[in-house]
């Protein structure tokens, strides 16, 4: 992934995409990413969804404020062996008693990357909880299509265009030997080309076996 300047997180929308508003290198850029999971490992995610939202109910009865509990990343494979829920619930209601009305922090416990805002004050606490995860349901010769849906709104953008798809699979769904798979890829990823007003949007994928930009085909 560049490195960029500045990142803001904008929030998700139906489709549970992550948009955020980036700036590198002087020019402003649109962010997309889209955590998702094979269907048929759907129960792990459920699984892990489940520790954390524990966490922020156990770790509501110990703060004061309403707050938003904003789950972005986690590692699901490693949580489903060793996640500590006590130890979540403490550093929730370490960062959130420190929080003014407004005020947002990042959480970083083991795999787990969160937001947390608190959205105002009051004598009791209330910590909701927020997450997004799409199940691939497809076949993965048709990854594709999932590119080119996420890509549909942003194909004549002025403005850069990065899509980040972060595959949590255990089995992941890009496979370089999966030859209708790439063939089908590289297609897409051509058809951009023309379509393209000033920036050509770059792709990227994310799962166990590290990052490759797709255009280029060079791994991260």
């Amino acid at each position: 992934m560049p490195l960029f300047d500045e990142i803001s997180y904008v929030g998700h929308n139906e489709e549970k995409v992550r948009q955020y508003k980036a700036i590198h290198e002087d020019q402003t850029c649109n962010l997309l990413a889209l955590n998702f999971i094979r269907n048929d490992e759907k129960i792990l995610w459920d699984a892990v969804e489940d520790f954390v939202k524990r966490s922020t109910i156990n770790a509501a009865s110990s703060v004061r404020g309403v707050y938003i509990f904003d789950l972005l990343a986690i590692d699901i494979h490693k949580e489903i062996k060793a996640f500590k829920h006590a130890e979540l619930t403490t550093v929730i209601i370490n960062v959130a008693s420190k929080l003014a009305p407004g005020e947002i922090k990042m959480i970083k416990y083991s795999s787990v990357y969160a937001l947390i805002h608190k959205t105002f004050a009051c004598d009791w606490g209330k910590i909701i909880f927020k997450t997004a995860v799409d199940v691939f349901k497809d076949k993965p010769d048709y990854l594709d299509i999932l590119i080119k849906q996420l890509l549909k709104d942003y194909i004549f953008s002025r403005d850069p265009v990065i899509l980040l798809l972060n595959d949590l699979s255990l089995n992941p769904i890009f496979d370089l030997q999966n030859e209708t798979q790439q063939a089908r890829i590289k297609k897409v990823i051509a058809n951009l080309i023309p379509n393209s007003i000033e920036f050509i949007p770059e792709v990227y994928i994310q799962d166990k076996n590290g990052a490759r930009e797709l255009l280029s085909g060079s791994k991260l």
